[in-house]
């Protein structure tokens, strides 16, 4: 599972807070404490006032770097901004993101294509987010008409196909999971990526249904996600759940997170 650690994101109260003030440490401490627990990127999205983004970005993506080697996702609805941030990263990270909506996969993969960046696409169109499965699906074929257009390698996306809110969805997330079973049938090396906590928003108890919806997708196809790795139990959940499917050989994985899982064993 590829780990995109979601925690320096001003959508997160605290963590508005901290870029409001400019607190370098807050920023800091959230990137060692994911690196920590071993993501593969980590998302910036500063979520500020758009002549104040790119300038925040800088500061967030200089923050982190002073701290960790990790690869930065960055991260905004505006693509152009994610296409300047690239240019304060040190090393090839996660372009968050495109879509077919506008200019924006045309902006973002022209951006990427000569490079070794990866990138996160979302399935929605100028049309706004597909209620079917079929419709999704047919934005995804445009994207990877798009992709192939500019050379981009399916193993290079991340293909978002827009996890929803549980409570007002009028099928539950079966749709979702026909969605990722069908990319990973046409495209076996592409990736299937989401925001694990969209689909408990206004639940009680989130944390378990987080969890349940991570088993469901990562058994459809889901191979990387965006969440919080500081989550004792979704990280031990998500080992759990590699070994269960064979793809952790004599669950060494398994074993070494909880020997070493984040300030103790990962709670299993």
């Amino acid at each position: 599972m590829i780990i995109i650690g979601e925690k320096i994101n001003g959508a997160i109260p605290a963590t508005a807070k901290a870029i409001a003030e400019r607190d370098a440490e807050f920023i800091k401490n959230l990137a060692r404490i994911q690196t920590a627990a071993g993501v593969d990127f980590i998302d910036v999205c500063a979520s500020v006032e758009n002549d104040v983004e790119l300038e925040t970005m800088k500061w967030l993506i200089d923050i982190v770097q002073e701290v960790t080697d990790t690869p930065i996702a960055v991260d905004s609805p505006n693509v152009q901004t994610c296409v300047e941030a690239m240019k304060f990263c040190k090393c090839p990270g996660l372009f968050n993101s495109v879509s077919m909506e506008g200019n924006k996969a045309d902006v973002g993969f022209a951006a990427i294509a000569d490079t070794a960046w990866e990138c996160v696409a979302l399935l929605n169109s100028d049309k706004g987010i597909p209620k079917t499965a079929k419709d999704r699906l047919d934005v995804f074929a445009d994207t990877m008409a798009k992709a192939k257009a500019y050379g981009i390698a399916a193993s290079r996306l991340h293909i978002d196909p827009l996890v929803e809110m549980l409570c007002t969805s009028e099928d539950g997330v079966s749709m979702v999971m026909d969605v990722i079973r069908a990319i990973k049938a046409q495209y076996p090396t592409i990736h299937v990526t989401g925001a694990i906590s969209n689909c408990s928003f206004n639940l009680p108890a989130r944390k378990t249904v987080n969890m349940g919806f991570t088993v469901m997708a990562m058994m459809a196809g889901l191979d990387s996600g965006i969440l919080d790795p500081t989550d004792r139990d979704l990280m031990g959940i998500i080992f759990a759940t590699e070994a269960l499917m064979g793809d952790d050989e004599y669950c060494v994985e398994y074993i070494r997170a909880y020997r070493q899982g984040i300030h103790g064993p990962i709670k299993i």
